[in-house]
């Protein structure tokens, strides 16, 4: 019987008190207990920021990419071996502005892993300047006039890239955000949890209170999760209402399944044949 203690580790934590990634390091391990995932069946990947530090504090596999670039060693790593089960930490900054790119060309593949996106609209681990989800003339220690760009929709931009699994989770609703991870993981393709979440040392406008004054839940009796407009329409509330929930799902085709010879086997089981290969690389020369 795996329970979340299975996925304690002994790395000291350096997150401020009170900071939403603590609510998110526990929702993820319940949320791997109850799908009675082992620990080195589990593989974890992460980029650079407060939220990509949530691999060290994890008893699996895990692997810490440089800035923007998970979702390309998520990618090669799924690919690489499709029995293991992959989740992405991501922070918004890392996630929306250094991986922008990435994130797209990771809903185009729809390869069957689970995007987790620590939102918490600013750049902690960097001392407090704008990231992408920061709102229009926000104001913070670099942005003294206030932030002069439009804040990134991430949600909708990944319904209109036609990502099949999209959801909102907030780190102080764990129960919640526990069930939507479990339910991100158990969808066959691309699935993404964006996460409001307070800094409580750099974003002193977006603070816990000020996310459940304004959180939701969405009811499955008041919201189809197959209404793309709707979904649409959801995304892009804001300043007076957060949906939280699962905005859209949608079945579609993983990536293992549209390539014959990884939905035979994973490469990884592929047998290596030094002289077939030399072979075929002489007959395309």
């Amino acid at each position: 019987m795996i329970t979340s203690k299975d996925y304690d580790c002994n790395y000291e934590n350096k997150w401020c008190p009170g900071c939403g990634n603590f609510q998110i390091l526990a929702a993820m391990k319940e949320a791997f207990a109850q799908q009675q995932i082992p620990p080195e069946k589990l593989t974890l990947i992460s980029g650079i920021g407060q939220a990509g530090k949530t691999p060290h504090f994890l008893n699996c596999n895990m692997f810490h990419g440089l800035h923007g670039r998970a979702l390309p060693l998520a990618t090669g790593t799924k690919i690489a071996n499709n029995d293991l089960t992959v989740v992405v930490n991501c922070g918004d900054g890392d996630c929306y502005g250094e991986g922008g790119n990435h994130f797209l060309a990771a809903i185009r593949r729809n390869l069957d892993m689970t995007l987790l996106v620590h939102n918490n609209q600013i750049y902690g681990l960097t001392k407090g300047q704008a990231s992408p989800t920061s709102s229009l003339g926000m104001v913070t220690k670099l942005q003294n006039n206030g932030t002069p760009s439009s804040q990134f929709s991430a949600l909708a931009i990944a319904l209109a890239a036609g990502a099949g699994f999209v959801a909102r989770g907030l780190s102080g609703e764990p129960e919640h955000l526990t069930e939507l991870i479990v339910k991100a993981m158990n969808y066959k393709g691309f699935a993404l949890v964006d996460i409001l979440q307070p800094c409580v040392s750099f974003n002193k406008i977006n603070t816990l209170s000020w996310y459940k004054e304004r959180a939701y839940k969405l009811d499955d009796t008041d919201h189809d999760p197959q209404d793309l407009a709707k979904a649409f329409q959801l995304a892009q509330e804001w300043e007076n209402s957060l949906p939280i929930g699962v905005l859209y799902e949608s079945a579609g085709t993983p990536f293992h399944e549209r390539v014959p010879n990884l939905k035979a086997q994973s490469l990884a089981s592929h047998r290596y044949d030094g002289k077939v290969m030399a072979d075929t690389l002489l007959k395309n020369l």
